[in-house]
C-alpha cells in the first residue's frame, strides 16, 4: 500500500532510488495496548484512505550525490501521529543511520503521539529523544524539515533536536497544537515564520528547492579531516597603521571590508544557520558551513555590530555542532564589543559569552581566527582561538577601547589617542605581544 501513500510521493521527489526499510515487529493487540475501541477499524481506513501501512515511511535514497536516511511523516494516516509501531520504525532507521554511517533526513508532519495507544504512545518520545542523541554522539548529521503541520511531540523530541532545522513556509509549528491550545492564541508564534523569527529554525524553504537544499546540506556535513581552515586572504589595503589611534579609526572606516566580502571571497557555496535555539537571533553574527577549495569549513563571522546574547550562543551551537561532525571552523573577530544594554543584561549575555568561551576551549577540531576590525574586548576575544589567530592590517585587539579607557582613568578625551598607544593595539604589537601569529596578507 504505501507506493501510494504522500510519504513515498515525497521521499522520492527528494532522493533517486529509495529503499525502505523492513519495519520492526511489534506485538499487536486487539484495538492496541489500551484495547481503545474501534482503533483497528480506524487504522484500516486511515490506511485505505492514505495509502499508507504506517504515519511513518523509513529508508535510504541517494539525496544529491551521497545516501541518506529518509524518515518521511504522512499526515492523511491518522494525522501523522506517533504509536508504538511508528515510534519503532523512527527508532530503527535512527540504529541503521548509525550502522550505516549515513545522514538521517526526518521529513515531519504530525500532530504528535497517537492518543488512542495512550502512555505507550507518549513513551516513544523518549526513544525516540535517545535514538537522536546516540547519532549525535556518533558524529552523524540529522536534518529535518518542519513541514505543516509539525506540532506535540515530534516538534519537541524530533525535530527540535536536530543539527539543521528547515521549516515549509506557512507551516503550523507549535508545542500545543491548534485543537489543545487556547483560541485566542494565535499568531506567527505557532508558525514557521515565527519560530525562524525567534532562532528556533535556521531556514525557510519553498517546497521546490527542498530537493537541492537538502543535497547541499548533505554534501557540506560530512566529516573532514584534521588540517585547520586556511587563513583568509587579507582584503585590506596598505601597511599597517603607524600610531594606536590610526588603527581603532581605519577599523572603524565604514568602507573597510566586513565579514561579507571575506565569506563571499573564501567561500565557493555556503549554508548559513540561524538562531541560538532558545528564542534569539542576531543578524550580527553570521553561522554556517561552507565550501573551500573542495573542503567544508564551519564559520563564525561578526559583522562589525555590538552582539547579543543571541549571537554568542548561535555562534557556540556552531561550533559545537562542527566538533561534533568533525568539521574544522574559521572565526572572523569584528566587534566594538558586546552589546551591554538592559535587554543585553536580561538576556544573559554574560552566560553567553561564557558559553562561547567553553565551546572554543572545549572544541577538539581546529580552529583558525582572522581579526579583520574591532577586536573588543571579551565580546571579540570569545571568539578567537587561543595560539591560531591572524589579524589584518586595518584591525586592531583591546582589552577596551580608547574612549573607555579615558573614561575609567578619568582622563580628558583630548588623550584618547596618547592611551591608543599606551593600549599596543596595533596589528604590529599584537604579532609582537603573541597574541596574533602574523599579519594575514
Amino acid at each position: 500500500m504505501a507506493e501510494h501513500s504522500a510519504a513515498r510521493a515525497l521521499v522520492e521527489a527528494i532522493g533517486r532510488g529509495f529503499e525502505e526499510f523492513e519495519p520492526p515487529a511489534v506485538p499487536a493487540a486487539v484495538d492496541g495496548p489500551l484495547g481503545w475501541p474501534g482503533y483497528d477499524d480506524q487504522r484500516a481506513r486511515a490506511t485505505d484512505r492514505s495509502g499508507a501501512e504506517e504515519s511513518v515511511l523509513c529508508g535510504r535514497a541517494q539525496v544529491g550525490e551521497l545516501p541518506a536516511v529518509l524518515v518521511a511523516f504522512d499526515f492523511a494516516h491518522l494525522g501523522g501521529s506517533v504509536g508504538e509501531a511508528a515510534g519503532a520504525r523512527i527508532v530503527a532507521a535512527f540504529e541503521r543511520a548509525r550502522e550505516l554511517r549515513l545522514p538521517v533526513i526526518s521529513l515531519v508532519a504530525s500532530g504528535g503521539s497517537r492518543m488512542q495507544e495512550g502512555i505507550c504512545a507518549l513513551r516513544q518520545l523518549q526513544e525516540i529523544a535517545r535514538a537522536c542523541l546516540l547519532t549525535r554522539r556518533d558524529g552523524i548529521p540529522h536534518i529535518t524539515v518542519l513541514r505543516n503541520p509539525t506540532t506535540g511531540g515530534m516538534w519537541a523530541a524530533l525535530s527540535a533536536a536536530a543539527d539543521v532545522v528547515l521549516a515549509e513556509r506557512g507551516a503550523a509549528v507549535a508545542f500545543g497544537g491548534s485543537r489543545v491550545r487556547s483560541a485566542t492564541e494565535t499568531g506567527e508564534a505557532f508558525h514557521a515564520e515565527g519560530k525562524f523569527d525567534d532562532g528556533q529554525v535556521d531556514r525557510i524553504v519553498e517546497p521546490a528547492e527542498l530537493p537541492g537544499v537538502l543535497a547541499e546540506l548533505v554534501r557540506l556535513l560530512r566529516p573532514q579531516g584534521p588540517e585547520p581552515a586556511p587563513v583568509p586572504k587579507s582584503l585590506a589595503s596598505g601597511e599597517p597603521p603607524t600610531t594606536g589611534w590610526e588603527a581603532v579609526q581605519r577599523a572603524r572606516a565604514a568602507d573597510r571590508p566586513r565579514a561579507g566580502a571575506y565569506l563571499d571571497a573564501y567561500f565557493s557555496a555556503r549554508f548559513e544557520i540561524s538562531g541560538d535555539r532558545a528564542g534569539g537571533r542576531d543578524a550580527g553574527m553570521l553561522c554556517g558551513f561552507g565550501e573551500h577549495d573542495g573542503r567544508t569549513i564551519a564559520f563564525a563571522a561578526q559583522t562589525g555590530t555590538a552582539n547579543t546574547p543571541a549571537g554568542f550562543r548561535t555562534a557556540a551551537r556552531l561550533i559545537r555542532l562542527a566538533d561534533q561532525l568533525s568539521i574544522p571552523v574559521l572565526t572572523l573577530v569584528d566587534t566594538p564589543g558586546a552589546a551591554n544594554d538592559a535587554a543585553a543584561e536580561h538576556g544573559g549575555v554574560g552566560p553567553a559569552i561564557a558559553e562561547l568561551f567553553t565551546a572554543v576551549a572545549d572544541a577538539r577540531v581546529p580552529i583558525t581566527t582572522l581579526v579583520i576590525g574591532e577586536g573588543g574586548s571579551g565580546g571579540a576575544l570569545a571568539l578567537a582561538a587561543p595560539g591560531r589567530t591572524w589579524i589584518t592590517a586595518d584591525a586592531y585587539f583591546a582589552v577596551i577601547a580608547p574612549e573607555a579607557s579615558a573614561a575609567i582613568l578619568k582622563r580628558d578625551p583630548a588623550e584618547v589617542p596618547d592611551l591608543a598607544d599606551h593600549l599596543r593595539l596595533r596589528p604590529q604589537d599584537l604579532v609582537a605581544l603573541g597574541f596574533a601569529q602574523d599579519i594575514a596578507r
